[in-house]
């Protein structure tokens, strides 16, 4: 079984604030600290009154000051939104702050509507010079040349490790052309994720950052102690993404018993779709879904959403899932 990280969405609920959710996702990380996850990471997302990691930089140091060993990071920054320079400042300082433990995940989509983006202050065809930017900001972590008039303090020398993100085959191409890491964003976009690996894997060109190919593959994972409970559970989620295909991006609500109440069948295919790679059961389900995921598309790592409404009952998903992956220490268990 590869190493299972967490994306945590920082949902605000019907019954938190956006305060509670921060707390919520640094509590959750802790958690996963101690079950032996490899990685928390928070997204980039702007003018969603359900997410609160909008201040992504700023989110991810509330989680990092809160653990001691687990790696935190971003999944993703959306750089076109940002000047380079800027990112490299902000994680820069927080390597500087919780050393080799900060990785800096990039994607190129907004992350918003373009209302918002205007607000930002960037233009859309700022998407374009991704590339470019992906390359001007790993710069600023190299150690300074001798006269360079132009640090990114206290960047210079943090070498933080950067990924490529995607949800098609733009992102594979540019993380093998780099050499870089490459994370999928199969937990919402899952038609492309195995030509994207292949792509990937194919094209790949070992630098100074990575030897040979190494790829995340994300999954939607809910476990509780029934098949049953678990399907329930997932209709926090389910609803969610019916919400976003409604133009209505509410706060997360609690399960409902029959989601067939809630959707319309079109809402149901698309949604449906959009959430085939999820994995959500018993132990003894999830355990035979994480195996399935991991030989069909030999991911190097598996990082996991477990969107459930509960703050109690999420952590427990968290705790049920390690146990399908066999992480699960004696330690560990007095959580269950």
């Amino acid at each position: 079984m590869p190493p299972l990280s967490i994306l945590e969405l920082v949902r605000v609920t019907e019954d938190t604030d956006a305060k509670g959710a921060l707390d919520n996702a640094r509590d959750l990380a802790r958690h996963a600290e101690r079950l032996g996850y490899r990685r928390i990471w928070v997204a980039e997302h702007h003018n969603m009154r359900g997410i609160a990691s909008a201040a992504t930089s700023v989110v991810i140091a509330h989680i990092a000051g809160g653990t001691s060993t687990i790696r935190v990071g971003a999944g993703g920054i959306m750089l076109p939104n940002h000047a380079p320079y800027i990112i490299a400042e902000q994680f820069g300082t927080l390597a500087r702050l919780y050393g080799d433990r900060i990785d800096l995940g990039l994607g190129r989509a907004p992350g918003t509507d373009q209302m918002t983006l205007r607000a930002i202050r960037r233009p859309p065809e700022a998407a374009e010079h991704f590339p470019e930017d992906v390359i001007e900001l790993q710069a600023y972590f190299e150690p300074a040349a001798e006269g360079q008039r132009l640090e990114a303090v206290p960047a210079t020398g943090t070498r933080v490790p950067l990924w490529i993100l995607g949800s098609s085959h733009f992102g594979a191409m540019l993380a093998a052309e780099l050499g870089l890491p490459y994370a999928f964003a199969s937990h919402f976009a899952p038609d492309l994720l195995l030509p994207a690996l292949d792509i990937y894997r194919s094209r790949f060109k070992p630098s100074a950052a990575l030897e040979r190919p190494y790829a995340m593959v994300g999954a939607n994972v809910i476990a509780a102690d029934t098949d049953q409970e678990a399907r329930r559970l997932f209709t926090t989620q389910q609803m969610s993404f019916a919400g976003i295909r409604r133009g209505a991006r509410s706060l997360a609500k609690p399960p409902i018993d029959d989601i067939d109440t809630f959707w319309t069948p079109e809402e149901k295919a698309v949604v449906d779709r959009m959430l085939a790679r999820s994995i959500v059961g018993s132990v003894e389900t999830v355990r035979r879904g994480l195996a399935d995921l991991a030989g069909e598309t030999g991911a190097d790592e598996i990082m996991l959403v477990s969107d459930v409404y509960d703050h109690a009952t999420r952590l427990k998903s968290i705790a049920l899932i390690a146990e399908a992956a066999g992480m699960t220490s004696d330690a560990a268990l007095a959580v269950l």
